[in-house]
């Protein structure tokens, strides 16, 4: 391309056609308004469904969460939501709770206390009528699942 040469038409004109002018055959503004308002106050006047107390994202759910937010590692100074240990928080209908969690290792020094407190703290939150603690090996526990919260506070962010 280098070597090639471009050359660019040039063509003189005295005049151009003015562009057709645009039309809008609507509703005046006033009635435009009138309807965006009747459409605003319909929107204000729907109520938010109302959260369910058990099931994902129902109340119960979010206070185990929170509940699980005050469970520290004993060797790391995070909690061990924010640390990527629990997998799953799972709550039914009838308030039974099932928690899926790993430890950073098999050898955690933690290994066998820490699945029985975090069941008693899930049994603690009002509206678990029972709580049963998954202890899982796969997927392993890495640093990548450790919320941005967690990475902050070890300063690897």
């Amino acid at each position: 391309m280098m070597g090639e040469e471009r050359k660019i038409e040039v063509k003189e004109v005295t005049e151009v056609a003015p562009p057709p002018r645009a039309r809008v055959d609507a509703e005046s503004p006033a009635e435009t308004f009138e309807r965006k308002r009747d459409y605003l106050a319909g929107f204000l006047a729907e109520k938010p469904a109302e959260a369910p107390e058990h099931g994902p994202g129902g109340d119960v759910q979010a206070a185990i969460v929170e509940a699980l937010k005050t469970i520290y590692d004993p060797e790391i100074p995070v909690d061990i939501y924010e640390l990527g240990l629990i997998y799953d928080v799972a709550v039914d209908a009838d308030g039974d709770a099932v928690v899926t969690m790993t430890l950073t290792t098999p050898h955690c020094p933690v290994a066998e206390s820490m699945p029985g407190e975090v069941e008693l703290r899930v049994l603690s939150v009002p509206g678990v009528r029972d709580a049963e603690v998954k202890l899982v090996w796969d997927p392993p526990w890495d640093p990548s699942k450790m919320s941005d919260e967690a990475r902050l506070e070890l300063g690897m962010l």
